[in-house]
């Protein structure tokens, strides 16, 4: 089975199991958040495709550390005329284990 679910401004493919780097979670190390923002749903045999949203679904995931990714260096510079500008930036982010996709059950017609 697997999800993707949208959060930062992003999407990422997930599966029960997986490690993923998303942009900061309010949330300390060992909580669980909830990932309500799922927009399809799958597994072998079908896929669920939300407009926009899949209602009723979730991702329950783990929060295993808050970290800061690699460091970024942002330079401007014009030329011939005595201008540089050298800044970092190291941005906040929250490790994730997924560990289960919530679904809700399908209503047959």
């Amino acid at each position: 089975m697997f999800a993707i679910v949208q959060t930062g401004g992003k999407q990422y493919k997930v599966a029960p199991g997986d490690v993923v780097r998303v942009e900061k979670l309010a949330g300390e190390a060992g909580e669980r958040v909830e990932l309500s923002e799922v927009l399809v749903v799958g597994s072998d045999d079908s896929v669920t495709v939300g407009r926009p949203l899949v209602a009723g679904a979730s991702v329950a995931a783990d929060i295993v550390e808050q970290a800061k990714a690699r460091k970024i260096k942002v330079f401007k510079y014009k030329r011939r005329k005595k201008y540089r500008r050298m800044q970092g930036h190291r941005q906040q982010q929250t490790v994730l284990k997924v560990v289960e996709i919530k679904q809700a059950p399908v209503a047959q017609a």
